[in-house]
């Protein structure tokens, strides 16, 4: 018999009964039952119910054992009796009589229980990370990430992709947020960076010949956290196309992404139609660009129903340039009690308060209530009620002013809206494509035109749409939503050096900036560079969605705390003066 086990602990049932077994685990728990001590043994794969009774030479030490010691037992495999089966599990109509047992390994006095679902703070759970994912909940958790991982591999493949691996250790490029910088020992002075995505060495790939280049990619990222954004590391599906439209690289991923909601989504319904909608029309229906469309609200402009109305706050603001009113519809919204109460979430996001509108039963017809229903008068309320499609029992809330400026709060509303009044349908993955991204903003306060998104994005009409008006000109850039979630984010590469230079220029940088920047980019696509662009999907934000978990720390090994710190392995740590010197470096400590 093997050392350890002839079985695991999910392997059982009623086939082995009379068999002598051997088994190795963890004590999840300890039952005095009349003097009869119960185990359940615990492994990876499941549990087993171990016991031993007074008459055994082995329970002297048995009665020794408490939670999380890591055991050998032999014994023999027992059937249950009937009103004892447990259907709950798969070696629930078996038990095993405990003949010989052997301690592994003992527990000291555990910091977080693992049998159980009680709550630890987060700081005990990460530092005893190793005990927290001895867990059910994050065993599950876990396995599931590593299917997830197989299962798009093996579709990638099945897709003609090929996976190739990209440098970690490569030269600082601004991709959006701050790098980790690595110093190096044989040049003083000058550091390395861990690479924020493979953006770069992607495009290169495809520069140098390979036509579908795929790999699950660890990034790099000094972030601040957020619950669903870990702030030093994660990993992405990252995949790059030659020859390709945009419609190519959804045609290409789509598949992939619904394949494995479908695979691991727990019978959830899986949106076969995916709307493309673009970015304009994404923050003005929604107030985001990440919309969950699981809620069917949608956001409309209202101003000319307020323009030289009796409501002087926002008939004042709408002779300001550049300012409009929307309005939010609420089915099902038309009380004042709710009404306050969306009104006084508008002042905790920091707005003075939340306009609102609702209608109720006049016998002959819907009769339009609230502070602003007085103000501008029957004619108007009819007239937006008739454009938002509302009746008796509904409501509409309204925000006024420059909609980058209010569109964020007007986002949550809506998002509050539809969960608290029943809207949003759970159990469901609704996705989109977001598209035509604008290239360019203008800075309100210095009037200085910059990249707004990606600026290696091929513009959209290219070096014609750049002669004209830079606030119009879009980019073939896209990303994929799901549930208010950003999963993908992606564009076609401008693969053009004169088309390049003249982007950058237009955002003030120069032609010598450009090139020592990107200079190894730049100079390959002197040489034949084909129309080429992909996409990236956030692996821990789509597993974190399939677990059903609102933190990502949930679907992620060993993850930092919000403070970006590792308690467990104690990192970041300070480095010894030999480590310095060896480098060449000299910290500077703030008082």
């Amino acid at each position: 018999m093997h050392a350890y086990r002839s079985h695991t602990c999910a392997d059982l049932n009623r086939s082995h009964v009379g068999e002598k077994v051997r088994l190795s685990g963890w004590v999840h728990r300890v039952r005095d039952h009349g003097g009869i001590l119960f185990i359940d043994l615990r492994d990876h794969y499941g549990i087993t119910q171990v016991l031993c009774d007074p008459d055994s030479a082995a329970f002297g030490e048995v009665e020794k054992l408490r939670s999380e010691w890591c055991i050998r037992i032999d014994g023999e495999v027992k059937e249950r009796e009937p009103d004892l089966v447990n259907p709950k599990i798969p070696t629930g109509e078996i038990e095993v009589f405990i003949r010989e047992i052997e301690v592994l390994s003992a527990a000291e006095e555990l910091p977080l229980m693992v049998f159980g679902d009680q709550e630890y703070p987060e700081e005990t759970r990460l530092k005893y990370r190793y005990l927290d994912l001895r867990r059910e909940k994050l065993q599950a958790n876990m396995k599931l990430r590593s299917d997830v991982v197989a299962w798009l591999r093996r579709a990638m493949w099945e897709r003609g992709f090929r996976e190739y691996q990209t440098p970690i250790i490569t030269a600082s490029s601004p991709e959006g947020a701050r790098d980790f910088l690595v110093p190096s020992r044989l040049h003083p002075g000058r550091f390395y960076a861990l690479p924020q995505a493979p953006q770069q060495f992607k495009q290169l790939i495809m520069v140098s010949g390979y036509d579908k280049y795929f790999q699950i990619a660890p990034c790099f990222r000094d972030e601040d956290p957020r619950a669903d954004r870990s702030p030093t590391d994660f990993y992405q599906l990252d995949m790059e196309m030659s020859f390709v439209t945009q419609q190519d690289v959804f045609d290409a991923i789509q598949p992939v992404i619904r394949g494995v909601f479908e695979e691991f989504g727990g019978g959830r319904k899986v949106d076969t139609d995916w709307p493309q909608i673009s970015y304009r029309d994404a923050a003005l229906w929604y107030g985001t660009d990440k919309p969950d469309l699981r809620n069917p609200i949608r956001m409309q402009v209202v101003s000319e129903h307020f323009a030289g109305s009796g409501f002087k706050i926002f008939a004042s603001l709408l002779e300001q340039d550049g300012t409009e009113v929307r309005a939010i519809p609420a089915p099902g919204g038309g009380s004042r009690k709710f009404c306050d109460r969306m009104n006084a979430f508008a002042q905790k996001e920091g707005l003075p308060g939340m306009g609102y509108i609702f209608w109720r039963d006049q016998g002959d017809g819907p009769e339009a209530a609230g502070p602003l229903a007085k103000n501008i008068g029957p004619e108007r309320t009819e007239a937006i009620r008739q454009q938002l499609g509302l009746g008796v029992g509904d409501a509409a809330f309204f925000l006024g002013g420059k909609p980058k400026a209010f569109e964020p709060v007007a986002g949550k509303a809506r998002d509050v809206i539809g969960e608290e009044l029943g809207l949003t349908e759970k159990d469901r993955f609704a996705f989109a494509w977001i598209v035509d991204f604008p290239i360019y903003e203008r800075d309100e306060e210095t009037g200085r035109i910059d990249f707004e998104h990606n600026p290696f994005s091929m513009p959209q009409g290219g070096m014609e749409a750049l002669e004209g008006d830079p606030l119009k000109v879009l980019g073939y850039q896209y990303d994929l939503t799901c549930n208010g979630s950003e999963l993908v984010s992606g564009a076609i590469r401008n693969h053009r050096p004169d088309i390049m230079f003249k982007a950058f220029e237009i955002a003030g940088y120069g032609r010598d900036e450009v090139e020592k920047r990107f200079g190894g980019m730049v100079n390959a696509f002197r040489y034949g560079a084909p129309p080429h662009g992909g996409c990236a999907a956030g692996i821990d934000r789509m597993v974190m969605l399939l677990a059903d978990e609102a933190n990502i720390r949930e679907v992620i090994m060993f993850p930092m705390n919000q403070r970006a710190e590792d308690l467990m392995m104690g990192a970041p740590s300070t480095p010894s003066n030999e480590q310095l010197r060896e480098l060449r470096l000299r910290v500077v400590v703030d008082e």
